[in-house]
Formats: structure tokens, sequence, C-alpha cells
């Protein structure tokens, strides 16, 4: 269920906030995991870039979570931002 009365956890903020963070893993260390420029994680972290299908595999690969965890976290966000659009 997406909430209604505040805009649900980004997904860079998730993955700052419970798998950078508490891995002790740096950005510079996670792009180089996925195979992405630094810049790449930054944006998402800062929230400026959304979760792709491929961020979401390359994502899913290195933490071993599946990435639909990582799609629902953006679908969330974007049904949040676009009913809030809507209702002017």
């Amino acid at each position: 269920m997406i909430p209604t009365h505040r805009r649900p956890t980004s997904p860079g903020e998730m993955l700052l906030e419970e798998f950078l963070v508490p891995l002790g893993m740096s950005q510079t260390t996670l792009a180089a995991k996925m195979g992405v420029p630094v810049q790449r994680v930054n944006l998402l972290v800062n929230g400026h870039r959304a979760v792709t299908a491929e961020t979401a595999l390359l994502l899913a690969r290195v933490f071993e979570n599946s990435p639909e965890f990582w799609i629902n976290l953006q679908t969330s966000v974007d049904l949040y931002d676009a009913r809030r659009k809507m209702a002017g």
C-alpha cells in the first residue's frame, strides 16, 4: 500500500541507509561492483536519478536480493508523485 500522508522512501535513501552505511560500503565501491560510473550511484543516492530496470538488476546482483525490490521502491515514489501532481 502506498502511503498518502508522506512520500515513500526513495530507492536512493534506502540504498544509503539500509545497505551502504550498515555494510560500510562506499558509493565508489558499489559503482565498481555494479560496473557503472560512481556518478550514477551518487545521483541515485541523492534522489536525482530513478532506478531503471538495468539498475535494479545490478543492485540486486550486488546485494543478493530481487530486482523487484528496487523497482517497487521506485514505483511507489513515482505513483505518489503522480498522484500529488494530478491532485493539483
